[in-house]
This record gives structure tokens, sequence and C-alpha cells, in this order.
């Protein structure tokens, strides 16, 4: 089997990459692309949501270049690739080359979900550590219903599933459709109930984290589906709420020198709160180094581009709800219904990196999340 890699009108770099194959009987696992130079890459065979594919990590295309590689069932030998373990109930750990990149929490002594610490090139933590860690010297310590990377919105039906006061509601897993490692990728796929402050279910979350075997930088996918299954649900304009939500360390604060920049060019909060936005990038010092978060919401995402609730005191969330609170002048409402039996979907990218947004190249890397280079078999 041969794999054709097209690039478009961009260059790309440590570009994901995957491609659909109808090969009966290959197999799923590790395997090895070779190029016409006999360079050989190491690739995935899996399937994603009932389609076989091959994925792969781009190391690099200028544009419009042209590369073909031939397929070879068996791996190619790496020092390590993505791993992920339980650590303990309720505890997955994800390391990357061996190195811990993030652990996804999801047991019950938590009110949802969440991914801590964040880990950035050489393990620079670029979330804040409170309230699950209390250690850290100078870290702002409000709002303890920010932890580090979650999901979690003010109005489900009515409900609280944001903060945590008194009555709030809950994101409780449920169980996994899969935990994989590998050369290229390793993945989470969990199922989650969202559920009131009695317990009584409201709608199921299916929540997937794909995190690549990259050592200068890291990026994660983030795919996550709302399906109201027990009624119609209403997720409700508030701002309190993030599909995609991170609280960034303190010292890259937007308040104490660190800087927010969007797509457009906008800069700080009073230029990108509430504005659509293809990615937002939120920089700033971690001890003696300068790290950058982008997240970047797919051009399939629900009500792309969207609004950001991004604020100079570290928090930053993808919210395309909260229209009477970006702007309430204009009397739009941001209120969506979900009907029984029908969902929405959202995707995003997470890309940590060194240095600012232009050292960190976000507009390019940007690129190679929304029209990444064309694949085919051939």
């Amino acid at each position: 089997m041969n794999i054709r890699v097209t690039a478009g009108p961009h260059a790309y770099i440590n570009c994901p990459m995957k491609v659909r194959i109808d090969v009966p009987d290959l197999g799923y696992g590790e395997a090895t692309l070779v190029d016409a130079d006999e360079n050989r890459i190491p690739c995935q065979i899996f399937n994603d949501c009932g389609v076989d594919c091959i994925g792969w990590i781009e190391p690099s295309l200028s544009p419009q270049e042209v590369r073909t590689y031939r397929l070879e069932t068996s791996p190619l030998e790496i020092d390590s690739g993505v791993e992920i373990e339980e650590i303990g109930e309720g505890r997955l750990e994800v390391r990357i080359g061996g190195e811990l990149f993030t652990r996804y929490h999801f047991g019950d002594q938590w009110a949802r979900p969440f991914l801590y610490p964040f880990t950035g090139p050489d393990s620079t933590p670029v979330t804040r550590a409170f309230p699950i860690a209390d250690d850290v010297e100078g870290e702002d310590r409000d709002h303890p219903h920010h932890k580090s990377v979650w999901v979690a919105h003010g109005k489900i039906n009515d409900t609280d599933n944001w903060s945590e006061s008194t009555g709030h509601a809950y994101i409780r897993h449920r169980k996994f459709e899969e935990v994989t490692g590998g050369a290229v990728f390793g993945r989470i796929r969990a199922v989650n109930n969202w559920v009131n402050a009695d317990g009584a279910k409201q709608m199921e979350e299916l929540r997937e984290y794909t995190f690549f075997n990259l050592q200068s930088e890291r990026l994660a996918d983030v795919r996550i589906k709302f399906e109201a299954t027990d009624g119609d649900i209403c997720i409700g304009d508030t701002k309190e709420g993030g599909v995609l939500s991170i609280r960034v360390a303190s010292t890259m604060n937007g308040n104490k020198g660190g800087k927010i920049t969007n797509v457009y060019g906008g800069i700080t909060e009073s230029e990108t709160w509430g504005k659509p936005a293809h990615w937002v990038d939120y920089s700033g010092p971690v001890g003696d180094r300068t790290m950058g978060i982008a997240v970047m919401d797919h051009p399939s995402s629900f009500r792309h581009p969207t609004r950001w609730h991004v604020r100079d005191y570290g928090l930053f969330t993808a919210n395309p709800f909260a229209l009477s609170d970006y702007e309430p002048e204009l009397g739009l409402k941001g209120d969506h219904t979900i009907c029984n039996g029908d969902s929405i979907a959202f995707a995003y990218r997470i890309y940590v990196h060194a240095g600012d947004v232009e050292q960190g190249n976000v507009r390019d890397r940007y690129i190679g999340f929304a029209a990444p280079p064309k694949a085919e078999v051939v």
C-alpha cells in the first residue's frame, strides 16, 4: 500500500495526519511509513469511530510538496512513544517519551474530570496547580473550581455545572471506550454523565483526548460531543462556562506580564474577550522561560469560530454560548437546545509551545489543524 501526501500553499511541521483505508484483515497496531529516500517514520493503524485509518506525524513539508510513502506493517523501533496507564483509582497517567505530560483525574471525589498537571516541553508546568496542589509559592488561589484543564458549563437546564457552590451539578465518569498508547499517539475516550445535584442524569458527553508523540512541543486534540439522551437539554447563555477551559500558570497571567493574542491580532482581555476567533494564544513567563498555550477551534465545531471567555487573571475558555454577556447591547441570546436524541460536537487542538505567539508560529500551526495536507491511498 502506498500513501501520497500533497501539501497546499503552506509549509507544515510536526503535523498530525490521518488517512482512511479499506483493507480487510490489515490489523491494528504500530507500523512504518517509508518514503522514496528510505526514510522511516512510525505510524499507527487504528479504528476511529468505526472507520479504519492510518495515523502519523508529518515531520515537515514545503509548500506544494508531494511525498509518497509505502506502508510496512512491521513496527519501527523507537525509544518510546505515548504511554497511558492507570496509577490508582480514578487517575490515568500520560507519559510522552517517558516523561510525565498529564494525568486524567476522573474519580467521584472531584466535581468534574480534569487534566492536571499539564506540561510543556521539558516538563514545564503551564497550568495552575491550585486547588489540586497547594504548594506553589505565589499562585493565585481564587476560583477553586478552575482545575487546570477541564470541561464545564453554568447553565444546563438551569442547573450549575460550572461552580462548586451549594447545589451545584456534577459530571460523572461512566466508562472508558478506549485507553491506548502508541508510537504516534495515545488516546483516552471516556463517556461521562452530566447529572444534577441529586444525581439525576441530564445528558451524556463523549470526551476524547489524543496526545501526540512530540518532544519539542505538546499537541493534544480534544473532541467533545454533547448528546441529549434523557430529554431535551438547554445549554444556557452564560459566561460562567467553557466547553474547553484552561487556567494558566499564575505567572503567565495577563495582569502579571503574560499576553493574550487572537488570530486577528487582538491582544489583552479587552480586545479578545467575547470575540469570535479561530484560535487564541496565552503566553507568559514560567520560571526563567516564556511558554505559550494556544487553543484552536476546528471548522467542524458547533458555532465555529467560537467566542472566548478569556481573562487577564488566567482563565482561558472556549464558550460560544454567552452572547448576552459578550454583547448585551445587541440583544442576542446564545442559548441552544439539543432536542432529545440529537447532539452537538466540538473539536479543539491544544498546542503548548516555547516562546510567545510569534515564536510558537501559532498562525501556521493552525493551518495544520484546520487544513492539513491532502492524504490518499494510491
